[in-house]
Order: C-alpha cells, then sequence, then structure tokens
C-alpha cells in the first residue's frame, strides 16, 4: 500500500476574480458557446490574462465548475491523477473514488484503466460539469500528454475541458478542429482592445489619459495586458504620460525584468542565440534565418515551428506560416540585449555581418526593398548604391518618393555624386517632395553626365573621372528624364513657356516604346494649358498622359492625374463626369486588389468634394472617413493637404467656421510646393471662411498680403482670389454700407464673368452669377437679383450645384422665397430652397430656451457690428420700429438688457 501525500488544497480554487477586472464579454460569449464541444484551449503568451479570464468566466457560470492549478511537480502521472480527482471531488465527493483506490494498490493499473474508471463516472453525471486546468504548460511529460489526450477523445457528453497554458498541448489539436470539436482562444483574441484599454487605464488605474494617449500605449503594447499593467504602475504620478508612452519599450524597466524572467531565461542557450541573432529582422522565415545564422537547411523553420508553439511572442504575418515577426516589445528587449550576448565578439563587425547576410539573400530572392534596408544597415554602402539603382523604376512607378529620398540620404554625398543614375533619382525625390532649390542643383550635377550617356568617347572619359552605372538603360534615359524633371520644376514654379518646352524636348528625346517618358511629357503639356486657361486641350493633353501610364502599369500616377481630370471637369461644371473619372480609377485599383493603392485616398476626398458641390455633405463626410481610414500608403505626399481642405469645407458647410479654420491651417502646414496649379490656394478659402463669420478685417490683410485690387488683370491662376476678393467687397458693403465697395464688386464680378464664360468654366459662372444676384439684392434691385439667380439655376440644375447657393446663407434663402413665390424661378430652386433645412434652426442658438429667428439674428450679428438702429434698418430695408421689435425679442430670448450683454449672449449660444 502507497503513503497518502498530503494535497495542497490553494492548487483546486479558481483565483478570486478583482472586482474592478475589465470585463470580457466578447470571450466569455466565447467560451459559453465552445460548452457544446469538448476541449478549450486558452493559449497565449505570459502575461495575456489567461488565467483571469477562465477565473472570470467561471464566476458566473451556470453549472458546477472544478479547477486544478498545474506545477512542475505534476509530470508525476500519479502526482497528476491524484490532483485531478481532488479537484473533480470538490464539486462531488464521490466522483473519482475508485481511481483514489486504485492509485493506493501496491501496483496501480496503466493509465488507460485509471481514466476509463474516471470517464465512466462522468459519464454517469445527471448535470454538466467544467474541468479547468490551469498552466498545463508547466506539465512537462509525454505520459501526462498521452493521458490527457485519451480523457479528451472519450470524454462524455456531461464534461467539458478547458486549458490554459502558454504553449500548445501536445494533443490532437487538428483532429478535434477537424470534428468540431475545438474552441480556440488566442493572443489575438485575448489582447485588449483600444477600449478594453482605455477602461483599464483610466477606470481601474485611474491615470486620466487622453484618448489619443491610450490609443498609442495600446499599440505599443498591441494589446499585451501584461504590458499594459506595466506601463501603467510606471504612469503613476508622473506628470507628463505622453511623453512616457512615446519613450515606452521594451527596454523598460519593468517589461524588461518581466520578459526576461518570465520568458528568455526560461530557453535553452541555443534559443536564446536565436532569438537575440534574429531580432534584428523584422520577418523572419525559415530559408531565411538559415542563411543569416549560416545553419543546416529546415534547422530554423524546426525552431520557429517551436517558437510558435511555445507561444513565445512570435507572431505569423500570413495563412501558410511561412513569416513571422516578433511582439514589437518583446523584440526591443531582444534588441536591448544583444550586444551583451555578442561580446566574446566585435559586436558591431558581428551585426553587419548579419545584415550582409540577410542583404545577400533578399537580393537573390529579388526583394531588393529588404536588401537595400539590410544593404543601408550593413553599412555597405556600395551595394547599397547599385541596389538602389537597379530598384528605382519601380519606386517612381509605386510613388515611393519618400523612400527613395530616406535611402538616398543614407548614403555618403560624394557617392551620389559620381553615379548619375543615383543623383536623378535624388531630383526626383526631392522634386516630389516640394524641394525646388536643392533639386536644380542636383539636375545640374546629373546634367555634367549627359554626354557620356549617347557619345562613347565622352562615356570613358566620364568613366575615368570616377562615374559609375549599373544599370545602363536608366543612364541612357538620363537626358530624356532630366527635361522631364526641368519641365515638372517649371511648372511647379509657375513658368508655363518653360514647362512647355522642356516637356516637348523630353518628347523628342523619348523612344518610340519609352511609353513612361511620352506619357509624362503629354501630362506635362496638359499642364501647361490648364494654366493658360485652355481646359480642354488641357484635359485632351493629360488624358492622353494618363492612359500612357496605365499601360505600362503605372497606377499610382495615373491614379494621381485623376485629380487633375476630375478638377478640369469640376471647374467646366460637369461635375458627373469628375465623379465619374474618380469611380473609374477606384475600380482599376479593385480590380488590382489594391484599395489602398498610394493615390487611392486623394480619390476618395475629390468625390468628397464634388458631392459637398452637391450639397450631399452625408457623402462627403462618409469619404473623408474612407480616406483616413485607408492607412498611411494609401496617401500620395501632395494630395494630404487636399483632404484637410475637403474637411475644412465640410465644416464650414456644417456651421463649425472655428475648426475650419484650424483645419486650413493644418492644410497649409502640409502642402506641398507642386507641379499641379493651386486653383483653389488655402489663404483664399482661408478668406471666405472669416468672410463668413464677418472677420472681415482679417480678410482684408489677406487682399491687401497678396496685392488683390478690383481693378487688376485678371488670369485664370487667380481667378479664385479674385473671386474671394469680390466677395469681400460686397460683406464690407453690407457691413459698412460703402457705396464703392458694391460698385467695385459689381464689376469686378462682371468681368470675371465674362472671362470664365469665354473659358467655359461654367462652375466658376455659377458662382459669379450668385454673387452677382446677391450684390443686385444689396443695392435693393430685386428684379435684376432674380434673373442673375435663375441664369445660375438654369446652369446649376443639370450637374446639381446645390452647396454654391447654400453657403450664402440667409440673404440667399430670402432671395430664393421671393423668386419662387414670384413664380420666377424653376423648379430647380425649391431643390435649393429644402437645402437650406427649416428655418429658425440651430442658427438661431440650439442652446437657447427660444431660438432667434433669422431676421433677429441678423439684427443682432449687425448690432455686433456697431451699426445703430437706424443703419441696421437701412441696410435690411425695414422700418426703425420693426428694427425695435427684433431688437426686443432677441434681447429677450437672449436674457441680456443691453447691447454688451446681448453680445456676449449671442456669441456664446454661436450666432456670432
Amino acid at each position: 500500500m502507497s503513503t497518502a501525500v498530503p494535497l495542497l488544497a490553494t492548487k483546486l480554487f479558481a483565483p478570486r476574480a478583482q472586482p474592478d477586472v475589465i470585463p470580457r464579454t466578447r470571450l466569455v460569449e466565447q467560451l459559453d458557446a465552445g460548452l457544446a464541444r469538448r476541449l478549450t484551449l486558452i493559449s497565449a503568451p505570459a502575461g495575456f490574462g489567461k488565467t483571469t479570464l477562465a477565473s472570470t468566466w467561471l464566476r458566473d457560470l451556470d453549472r458546477p465548475a472544478a479547477w486544478l492549478s498545474l506545477d512542475e511537480q505534476d509530470a508525476n502521472p500519479s502526482r497528476f491523477f491524484t490532483y485531478l480527482v481532488a479537484a473533480l471531488q470538490t464539486v462531488r465527493t464521490d466522483l473519482g473514488t475508485d481511481v483514489q483506490a486504485a492509485l493506493a494498490a501496491a501496483q496501480p493499473p496503466a493509465p488507460e484503466t485509471l481514466l476509463t474508471l474516471l470517464v465512466n463516472d462522468l459519464a454517469a453525471l445527471d448535470a454538466p460539469l467544467v474541468l479547468v486546468l490551469d498552466d498545463y504548460h508547466a506539465v512537462d511529460s509525454v505520459a501526462v500528454d498521452e493521458a490527457l489526450a485519451f480523457l479528451v477523445e472519450h470524454l462524455p457528453p456531461t464534461a467539458h475541458l478547458a486549458i490554459t497554458t502558454r504553449e500548445d498541448p501536445r494533443l490532437p489539436l487538428h483532429r478535434l478542429r477537424a470534428r468540431g470539436q475545438l474552441t480556440e482562444i488566442r493572443a489575438a483574441d485575448l489582447r485588449f482592445t483600444t477600449e478594453e484599454a482605455a477602461a483599464f487605464l483610466n477606470e481601474v488605474m485611474h491615470l486620466g489619459l487622453t484618448a489619443e494617449t491610450v490609443a498609442v500605449l495600446e499599440a505599443r503594447t498591441e494589446g499585451w495586458i501584461a504590458g499594459l499593467q506595466l506601463a501603467a504602475l510606471s504612469l503613476q504620478g508622473r506628470s507628463d504620460p505622453s511623453q512616457f508612452v512615446d519613450d515606452f519599450s521594451g527596454s523598460h524597466r519593468f517589461v524588461m525584468d518581466y520578459l526576461v524572467e518570465e520568458v528568455l531565461h526560461r530557453q535553452p542557450p541555443a534559443l536564446q542565440d536565436f532569438l537575440l541573432c534574429t531580432s534584428l529582422f523584422e520577418r523572419l522565415g525559415g530559408p531565411f534565418c538559415d542563411a543569416v545564422l549560416d545553419t543546416p537547411a529546415g534547422t530554423s523553420q524546426e525552431t520557429l515551428d517551436h517558437l510558435v508553439r511555445a507561444n513565445l511572442f512570435v507572431i505569423p504575418l500570413d495563412d501558410e506560416r511561412r513569416w513571422y515577426r516578433y511582439h514589437h516589445l518583446f523584440a526591443d528587449l531582444l534588441l536591448q540585449r544583444l550586444p551583451a550576448h555578442l561580446a566574446g565578439d566585435e559586436v558591431s563587425l558581428r551585426v553587419a555581418d548579419l545584415h550582409r547576410r540577410a542583404t545577400v539573400w533578399f537580393e537573390e530572392q529579388g526583394a531588393r526593398y529588404e536588401a537595400v534596408r539590410h544593404a543601408l544597415e550593413a553599412k555597405d554602402v556600395e551595394r547599397a548604391a547599385g541596389l538602389i539603382e537597379m530598384t528605382g523604376a519601380v519606386l517612381r512607378l509605386e510613388r515611393q518618393e519618400t523612400v527613395m529620398l530616406g535611402w538616398l540620404q543614407a548614403l555618403p554625398d560624394a557617392l551620389i555624386r559620381t553615379r548619375p543614375v543615383l543623383t536623378a533619382e535624388y531630383v526626383w525625390a526631392l522634386i516630389s517632395t516640394g524641394q525646388l532649390d536643392i533639386a536644380e542643383g542636383r539636375i545640374s550635377d546629373a546634367e555634367r553626365w549627359i554626354d557620356a550617356a549617347t557619345d562613347p568617347v565622352a562615356r570613358q572619359e566620364a568613366e575615368a573621372a570616377g562615374m559609375v552605372v549599373v544599370s545602363e538603360d536608366e543612364f541612357r534615359a538620363l537626358p530624356m528624364r532630366l527635361a522631364i524633371y526641368r519641365a515638372v520644376r517649371a511648372q511647379t514654379l509657375g513658368d508655363v513657356d518653360g514647362t512647355a518646352e522642356y516637356a516637348q524636348h523630353a518628347l523628342d528625346l523619348a523612344s518610340d516604346d519609352d511609353i513612361l517618358a511620352q506619357g509624362a511629357a503629354a501630362a506635362l503639356l496638359g499642364l501647361a494649358s490648364w494654366v493658360r486657361g485652355d481646359l480642354e486641350t488641357a484635359h485632351r493633353s493629360f488624358a492622353t498622359g494618363m492612359d500612357h501610364l496605365i499601360a505600362i502599369g503605372s497606377l499610382s500616377d495615373a491614379i494621381a492625374g485623376t485629380l487633375v481630370l476630375a478638377d478640369i471637369r469640376a471647374v467646366q461644371g460637369r461635375l458627373f463626369e469628375a465623379i465619374s473619372a474618380y469611380e473609374s480609377s477606384l475600380r482599376l485599383a479593385e480590380q488590382e486588389a489594391a484599395p489602398d493603392l498610394p493615390g487611392t485616398a486623394g480619390l476618395h476626398v475629390g468625390l468628397a468634394e464634388l458631392y459637398l458641390d452637391r450639397g450631399r455633405l452625408n457623402e462627403a463626410g462618409q469619404h473623408l472617413a474612407t480616406s483616413a481610414a485607408l492607412g498611411e500608403r494609401a496617401w500620395l505626399p501632395e494630395h494630404r493637404y487636399r483632404g484637410k481642405v475637403a474637411e475644412a469645407r465640410l465644416k464650414a458647410a456644417q456651421g463649425d467656421p472655428r475648426r475650419a479654420v484650424a483645419l486650413l491651417d493644418e492644410a497649409a502646414a502640409l502642402h506641398l510646393v507642386f507641379p499641379l496649379p493651386d486653383m483653389r490656394p488655402i489663404a483664399a478659402l482661408k478668406a471666405r471662411v472669416w468672410i463668413a463669420q464677418g472677420r472681415l478685417n482679417e480678410a482684408q490683410d489677406w487682399a491687401e498680403e497678396h496685392e488683390l485690387s478690383a481693378h487688376d488683370s485678371l488670369s485664370y491662376l487667380r481667378e479664385f482670389e479674385h473671386i474671394t476678393l469680390a466677395r469681400l467687397l460686397l460683406a464690407r458693403h453690407e457691413r459698412d454700407g460703402a457705396a464703392i465697395a458694391l460698385e467695385d464688386a459689381m464689376t469686378l464680378i462682371e468681368r470675371l464673368l465674362v472671362a470664365a464664360d469665354d473659358g467655359g468654366r461654367i462652375a466658376r459662372v455659377i458662382e459669379l452669377l450668385v454673387l452677382q444676384a446677391r450684390a443686385r439684392q444689396s443695392r435693393s434691385d430685386v428684379s435684376s437679383a432674380l434673373e442673375a439667380l435663375k441664369q445660375a439655376l438654369a446652369l446649376a440644375e443639370p450637374e446639381e450645384f446645390v452647396q454654391v447657393f447654400v453657403d450664402e446663407g440667409a440673404p440667399m434663402r430670402r432671395l430664393l422665397q421671393e423668386g419662387i413665390a414670384l413664380g420666377r424661378l424653376g423648379p430647380f430652386a425649391m431643390r435649393v430652397q429644402s437645402a437650406f433645412g427649416p428655418p429658425a434652426t440651430a442658427s438661431g442658438g440650439a442652446g437657447l430656451a427660444s431660438p432667434l429667428t433669422e431676421r433677429e439674428v441678423e439684427v443682432v450679428r449687425h448690432i455686433a457690428a456697431g451699426l445703430k438702429n437706424q443703419e441696421i434698418a437701412d441696410r435690411l430695408f425695414i422700418s426703425l420700429a420693426t428694427v425695435k421689435r427684433h431688437i426686443a425679442n432677441a434681447y429677450g430670448k437672449l436674457d441680456a438688457r443691453n447691447r454688451v450683454e446681448a453680445i456676449a449672449r449671442a456669441r456664446d449660444a454661436g450666432l456670432l
């Protein structure tokens, strides 16, 4: 008979769930649903909350549950069975008594016999039961694994087994998966969402972090719960949490201590060496690691498979599990400890050698991006320069100018100057990022090698002078490419004649099969025509250029060009053609399975602006949200400012001018000097918002700064600014009664109308007719005002221009009402009128107990502008008695006793 061993009772009880634990409702629901299957596996690295989830789940479970916390000593099968039975007996004391008796015998039976007795007991239960084995990874025993596999295979419907573990157990998981008998919860499921992280950090740890800081910390920890807890402990008492979060990494003391003790030091030396040496790389694959570490084929794949099974902070990057990466904090820790690990060698040389091996492997695989990156890390600049030269054409097609710029800036300048192709790549990257002055010097550097591209004698002399060429095709194309870059630079600087001259020269140099050069030159000739105001020629030439780019697969450039084509059509008043252009390019990106192709975000921004023109603000907002959701890759540098501009226009249309101004300031910070004509300058857009706010002094400062006058000679490039000036003059008349301002406005509008009409710029004609109607309304000429408005509506109706009317506010609304009442306007006027919304809406002060009417708001705004009662009466064409009545009503609604109080409360209510 064997002697009974005392049992540690604390192993048989689930840890008490803390009252402030973050609810994991989505996971608990998954666990509940899994009760219909045999096995639930909760498998993840240390610190992902496995035990907490299981114990919290059991707390509210509607069936009895047994719990067993395992440790290394439970690898003994006899001890394992003893504790297993003891755990079950916390639910029913008669469970497993036969097993206990058999274990006490001098010769205990085989494990299968013991398990058969146990399975029979479980099958006889009249109510279902759950058994949780916590920390199963601690048990390193083939015998126990085989016993557990037998138990799972024969588990009756009355019992359910749940296992928490840091590494997958040696059980037939694939067979259970195929039969639908397995529920799996892994690290990806356990990681805290941003909302859960916010609840933990602010509600449990009481840190009061902003949403932005929480999001950064959640991304930095990748939802790793222990990482968030360690960060929270470190954050307590800090005055600048955002700075700490920005600096938080795997090298932080608490994180490092945890990962070293719980993960790294628990691994055998050979595995530690693998982890540390491969931490240099952003992605890991079996053949790659074999090449870098110089190990026999297949060795590294076995190691990676083991790391995955052991849940050692390794994340698969594809469904085939060919490539992996380390968790960011774990990678930080490994990189931090790598120098000490390599202490016996010359560290920098060993690290450089690892990167050099990676360069060779990626180059052999044709993966030049990675090869370049590792060559730069290895400080092998000659090799990096050659790889960059061979990769340049691909980067240009994919619009990766910022990548190219970063690579070239990592090379010695003297090396670049001896390589004409690299110098040309530098020119392209600089121009694409708006650095025109620096680009000019680099163009000159490259041009000194031009003769060598076509003359063998000059080539010999150049090579004797140190010139190096890797890509002969790129070198032969050097004269043509530099002509293109000269044309782009001239276009960006507003030199129309220079643009056309250099573009034509590039076209003359391009070979018949050089589709890219022909497309670029045609596009530049189109831009020159656009700046001259010849929109139809511009569209035709630019479309030809885009067709060439699509033909060679330069989709990002073609997509970027769609904005030009759509902008031209929009100014021509052909909104539906512009929308169709954007939608066609989006379909093209989808066909290429690249919805986030560089440039696609700009397509959604363009659509947002067109829907805004049509007064469809919801659709505009949806497209802006889509552009933001596409992520960094989908943006081209020159499009980012347009996203902010579109947001600003939407905010202005929604009645939030302050936010609109702030967004326009953000747009200005993002704006690049670029060859596309800026037909709607940010400064002029800002002036328009100021005019709508009544901030005419700021708008006047803008006009003076840009040297604008009503008597300027007109050009298409400055047309938007002159229309804005006309708005300013009209607003000055309405505020101050300045007759000369009205006369100047009307004269300027008339001149602009003639020019826009002659150029076929229908969108501008519509806006100018609207302003003409406003100006005539201002001088009480209602009949002629309605005539101008009728013409504007007739032009607007086919393409559904709406917002241009709505932006004029209450005066336009009154004019529409009067025209409709008189029967002077067509049915489209009703559609436009409906876009204004119901009268006396939030514009009257939504926060007030009784909102002001539109007329009362007008009166209050005139009071705020300093006008006297009689001046208000003259301005609004109403009697003095009516003005006084409106003032009395407004004072009552604002709870004001005088003008000062009325202005202050109107401002608080958002009326001013």
